[in-house]
């Protein structure tokens, strides 16, 4: 096992000016490095001005720069010192302006009039607004204490803002975005690692990757990584039943049976033990329970992975051999789509468990252990209320929840049930659950059962359209935010703020202060005594001796590289944070909580039609780019993704409307013909079918997938199960 620091982050920098240079060159308007702050303070040719911003158009939040005429963004170009994004910029960050001027947005708080969901609403002041919230919320926490009301965040710069707010008004029940997509990836790495992983794709020689799809759903900095591996030699397998953009640029390509891939990891451990391809001093070091594992695999042969799978078993061992040959430079991708199953966690262990096979951990070209580097703002000391129930809504009904926050698929059903307690109050931020959330008529279910529903949105989205009070909030571009740390794999962690690009159109609020009005009111003003700008100062403050040069940075390049470690951080470490100390192969955690405490197979079920299996596109994220006319204008819809054989077999053509159902629901949209699909799956894009009216550009266009999804969840996390849908399709 090696650990090394060869390339540290500064070198990393110079080894990619190039590639950097380069990239920045393909934009509308060149700019070198050397001439950006020249740039962001004079406006660059042909523009008035321009300033340094981070995206927001996905979670990514890449370096970007705006370009002003006449006082309005007319361009967003990459932020070339931005080390995370790899001075790129993709298209949906160089739409962001699309959210900006949507002729759609909310501009002034609006208090609903009708029934829920009849789009009957009436204009108020701020004042009214924050003043009925406060009220509303503060009668929910007397009649059913304060974990009567429910907490709902999206990824933003703002959640640590929204998150501090949830345990002031000191309710148990926040949950956020992550639980419906990244839950049971965390739970099985924090299982078996103690730590939630991050991928040093730039530097692997190997690399597999189940179910994601890097080179169209983009994440920064791990899709460019990806191909920069590529391009110097390495390997890429990636195991989908889909072929991906990903797959076809890939180097092998494993068309699995949707909901085998346990099978295949298990098959690949076992080839890996029994021909004694791992280091076995490493093995036997940093590892537990390799003996148990060894049983346990014994039967998973090749062999008989290929009857599970689809798979040839000749290639399965080949792949095992080519990972082994390659380690410690090879990793099993971690990835926030490697399957979504009832049995999601324990997929994901098997992947984490060869991981710990290949010797990988906390190395150069494997899986990199989180930077220790940390900003610290304003303390906040949370208030005891001695009414509140002991426990969460979800927590009974998963056996590992996480301590910080609830699982959202498990917490409906909370709600719905009042069981253990009831709750009839919501505060939604940055987030669109009835479009992203399985199984919609369960969050209306979870709605009917609201007395006071409050969305912070900047558009009328279907939560929107379905709450009491809206609070129209600033976009991106309008935004004053503080600092964050961001991962940037090999290159290293960096820092970002946002400050306002343009004024804030139209009577919107930073979210900030959405927040602090809303803490005043409720008599808890005390954790929100201090604004953006002081809470920045706070953060950069804690950086002590480099607080003058992460300020200088932030300024002058949009951003502050620390000088940190990257490898060999649990170098000279007695201890692992698992249950037995080491890296655990076998769970004493999950034996103890009567979960299987070594990943158990479990054929998937089958159901009447075919597997509905989802992802994203290079052009949408999900619902938070809807109604984007920019990007509307290359994805004006969504289409039922599927194999022409399968569609011929039901009398479908390329281009016919077809109607798409399932035990919960039912949608209508245009069929496409994909010879790469599995004939027992559908496709199809997420945020689209919106149910309000006032998201234009997707309002009755195309299928609401989550209307068709059925609410399964992975048994261990609660994650949402998206691949255990089954649906029938036929042609209109």
């Amino acid at each position: 096992m090696t650990t090394d620091n060869s390339m540290n982050r500064r070198t990393f920098i110079k080894t990619s000016a190039a590639a950097i240079g380069a990239a920045c060159a393909g934009t509308i308007v060149p700019i070198a490095p050397a001439a950006v702050h020249a740039a962001s303070v004079k406006g660059g040719a042909g523009y008035d001005a321009s300033a340094f911003t981070a995206c927001d158009m996905c979670f990514n939040r890449c370096g970007a720069i705006a370009r002003l005429r006449g006082g309005r963004v007319v361009k967003l170009d990459p932020n070339p010192y931005f080390v995370k994004s790899r001075g790129m910029l993709c298209g949906r960050g160089a739409a962001g302006m699309g959210q900006l001027y949507d002729k759609d947005r909310l501009r002034e708080p609006l208090l609903r009039v009708g029934k829920r969901g009849e789009g009957r609403w009436k204009p108020v002041s701020w004042e009214y607004a924050l003043n009925l919230a406060a009220e509303r919320y503060l009668e929910i926490a007397k009649k059913y204490t304060r974990c009567g009301v429910v907490f709902y965040f999206g990824s933003d710069m703002q959640t640590s803002f929204a998150r501090r707010f949830a345990e002031a008004f000191g309710s148990h029940n926040v949950a956020t975005q992550e639980s419906v997509c990244l839950f049971s990836t965390h739970r099985a790495y924090l299982d078996t690692f103690g730590e939630v992983v991050m991928p040093d794709l730039r530097n692997a020689r190997y690399v597999l990757m189940p179910g994601s799809n890097r080179f169209e759903a983009l994440v920064t900095p791990d899709s460019s990584d990806l191909m920069e591996m590529l391009q110097e030699g390495g390997k890429l397998c990636v195991v989908d039943p889909r072929c991906t953009k990903t797959a076809a640029l890939a180097t092998d390509w494993l068309q699995i049976r949707a909901g085998t891939d346990l099978a295949l990891a298990l098959a690949l451990i076992h080839v890996i033990i029994t021909e004694k391809l791992y280091d076995a001093a490493w093995v036997e070091e940093h590892t537990f329970g390799l003996d148990r594992l060894a049983a346990h695999v014994a039967g998973c042969t090749p062999d008989w992975a290929a009857g599970e799978t689809g798979l040839p078993s000749e290639r399965i061992v080949r792949v095992a051999r080519e990972m082994a040959q390659a380690a410690p430079r090879a990793l099993v991708y971690p990835g926030r789509r490697t399957s979504d199953y009832v049995d999601s966690t324990q997929i994901r262990r098997g992947w984490a468990i060869l991981n710990a096979l290949l010797g990988n951990f906390d190395c150069r070209g494997g899986l990199m252990v989180p930077s220790p580097f940390r900003l610290r703002g304003i303390p906040q000391k949370m208030p005891w209320y001695d009414d509140n129930p002991s426990e969460r809504l979800d927590e009974s009904r998963i056996p590992l929840p996480f301590k910080e926050e609830a699982s959202f698929v498990p917490l409906r059903e909370g709600v719905i049930s009042g069981k253990p307690y009831p709750a009839a109050g919501w505060l939604v931020f940055k987030t669109n659950p009835m479009q992203t959330a399985p199984d919609q008529a369960k969050t209306l279910a979870m709605i009917d059962r609201m007395e006071f529903i409050a969305t912070i949105d900047i558009l009328m989205s279907d939560t929107a359209h379905m709450s009491d009070l809206v609070l129209p909030a600033h976009t991106y571009l309008e935004r004053d935010d503080p600092c964050q740390v961001l991962p940037g794999g090999p290159a290293g962690p960096c820092v970002v703020w946002r400050k306002p690009v343009v004024p804030p159109l139209y009577d919107t609020r930073n979210p900030f202060d959405i927040f602090k009005g809303l803490a005043e009111r409720m008599g808890l003003g005390e954790h929100f005594n201090f604004s953006v700008d002081g809470f920045r100062a706070a953060q950069l403050k804690s950086l002590g001796a480099d607080t003058e040069r992460a300020g200088r940075e932030l300024a002058e390049k949009g951003v502050y590289i620390p000088d940190t470690p990257l490898y060999g951080l649990y170098e000279g470490k007695a201890s692992y944070k698992t249950s037995s100390k080491k890296i655990d192969l076998w769970s004493g955690l999950y034996e103890k909580r009567k979960q299987d405490p070594l990943p158990v197979y479990v054929r998937p079920k089958q159901g009447e039609g075919f597997r509905l299996i989802v992802g994203r596109n290079a052009l949408i994220t999900h619902a938070s780019s809807q109604n984007n006319a920019i990007l509307a204008a290359y994805v004006p819809t969504n289409t039922l993704d599927i194999n022409p054989g399968a569609a011929a077999a039901l009398g479908i053509q390329d281009g016919d409307l077809v109607e798409v159902s399932s035990s919960v629901g039912k949608g209508r949209l245009r069929a496409r013909l994909d010879p790469g699909m599995e004939k027992g799956c559908v496709y199809m894009h997420t945020g689209f079918g919106a149910l309000s009216p006032h998201v234009s550009l997707q309002h009755n266009n195309g299928a609401c997938i989550v209307a068709l999804m059925e609410d399964a969840m992975d048994a261990v996390s609660g994650n949402a199960a998206h691949h255990e849908t089954f649906v029938r399709v036929r042609k209109v």
